[in-house]
């Protein structure tokens, strides 16, 4: 189980020192605990929503710190609940004897420790967000550029969850249609014909297409995309990072194999952030020099087969050789490959892109930082950016399963539908389960696994 009924305490600012540091609770009637924790006059109590300077207190009245202190009585917080937030000071220590005195107060009334993400699985639980917003407070947290952040905020307001119940309104307004007629046989009316469902079913498939295009965009955003360098020693590849990311992140010598381990440095193009992977050039085991290359060059073998993209870096002042095509035969097909021709300052080629049957070509000098927009733009290509003025969804890998599973159901219908009113029964099902998956983004049909696999991902006091 995910979460119980007992109230719960955290400390809810990041770990380490800070100006200010707080200690959050939620549960059920928390006016007697706020009495033994906060120092107040008489039988005062404190006034809902509503900072008050105080001390925070032991048992025997010692002070612990001195802070705010505000109260959310039910259901006018964040979780639901009676929630509790007390303010003090940001060191690690006084905090952490904060929460103990907390905890200490709250054994009568079974006050515990929250799990990873408990406050806002609470908040989901009491319908205060649905499971796609609950989702967007972890991204708006580890939002990693500014675009990133923007979109989870939107998506927290509830823009992504309104474009799924809009979807969701879509196929159920069809399925009552299909389920009224799967009702009435004896009528015999020409359902397909007569309701022009073929026309509203393309509506529904046009408008999720377009949701799954704007939540592809936001995915991009969230995750980023994967980029492996990968080529023989010494052809340029540590050069290559350094330049895309614009400072000397990775060691540059004339001496081959220097870089024995992958090296990761995040960019950003255009406000997607780029994961550009550095790895040990591969050569055959022969010309390894030594265990610890090996091992450089297996790794660089294993990060080749999770990229997104891969980046075959070769040497342009010295042509194709029998190593280059020795790695071109090994990288797996089915993941974009540009073929980067570097050192074109030493050997007399222009920056330029060009498409061949084989892969996309393209001549640059990372030392000399030309062509480098060449390679940033088709990046984006392949990565599918658009930049419009159209909403884009910060979505995650869930939503985008959930989406194609729909359009995978609707399209199914699609066909039935040409076999006009033979197959109604199939139609209707198939409306169904589609209508089963969009309401799976939201939490409207979600199993309790996979609830305890995303809130287990927040962090603690979130």
């Amino acid at each position: 189980m995910l979460s119980d009924a007992s109230p719960i305490a955290a400390i809810a600012t990041a770990p380490g020192r800070g100006g200010i540091g707080v200690v959050r609770i939620s549960g059920k009637d928390l006016r007697s605990l706020a009495r033994a924790i906060c120092k107040l006059d008489n039988s005062a109590e404190l006034k809902p929503r509503y900072a008050s300077y105080l001390d925070f207190i032991r048992a025997d009245g010692s002070v612990i710190d001195s802070g705010l202190a505000i109260y959310f009585p039910a259901p006018h917080s964040y979780t639901g609940e009676d929630v509790l937030e007390l303010q003090g000071h940001g060191g690690p220590v006084v905090l952490q004897m904060l929460l103990s005195r907390c905890l200490e107060a709250g054994q009568e009334i079974g006050l515990r420790l929250a799990n990873p993400g408990e406050f806002t699985y609470r908040a989901f639980q009491n319908e205060k967000m649905d499971l796609a917003q609950a989702e967007a407070v972890s991204d708006l947290i580890e939002a990693s550029t500014e675009a990133a952040a923007k979109l989870a905020t939107q998506s927290l307001s509830g823009a992504f969850s309104l474009a799924i119940h809009q979807l969701v309104e879509q196929v159920i307004n069809l399925r009552m249609l299909v389920e009224a007629t799967l009702d009435f046989p004896e009528e015999e009316i020409e359902f397909l014909e007569k309701s022009n469902a073929r026309g509203k079913l393309s509506a529904v498939l046009a408008a999720l297409n377009a949701v799954l295009d704007q939540a592809s965009q936001g995915a991009l955003l969230r995750d980023g995309l994967n980029v492996v360098l990968a080529g023989q020693p010494n052809v340029g590849k540590s050069s290559l990072l350094n330049a895309l990311a614009g400072s000397d992140v990775a060691i540059v010598t004339a001496i081959a194999g220097t870089t024995r381990d992958k090296i990761t440095e995040t960019i950003q193009v255009e406000g997607i952030p780029i994961n550009i992977i550095d790895t040990a050039g591969i050569r055959d085991d022969a010309q390894a020099d030594g265990e610890v290359e090996r091992i450089g060059i297996a790794r660089t073998w294993a990060a080749v087969e999770s990229a997104d993209v891969i980046l075959h870096i070769l040497d342009a002042s010295r042509g194709p050789t029998r190593g280059d095509e020795e790695i071109v035969s090994r990288l797996p097909e089915h993941i974009p490959l540009l073929r980067i021709w570097n050192k074109i300052d030493l050997s007399g080629h222009q920056a330029s892109i060009t498409i061949e049957s084989d892969a996309t070509h393209i001549y640059l000098s990372a030392s000399e930082r030309l062509g480098m927009d060449l390679l940033r733009r088709e990046l984006l290509r392949i990565a599918g950016w658009q930049q419009t003025g159209e909403s884009i969804y910060l979505a995650r890998e869930r939503h985008l399963l959930a989406l194609k599973s729909a359009q995978s159901h609707l399209m199914v219908a699609n066909e039935l539908a040409a076999q006009n009113d033979s197959a109604l029964d199939l139609f209707a099902e198939e409306l169904r389960l589609a209508q089963d998956r969009l309401s799976s983004i939201t939490g409207a049909f979600t199993s309790d696994d996979l609830l305890g696999v995303i809130f287990s991902r927040f962090c603690i006091g979130k």
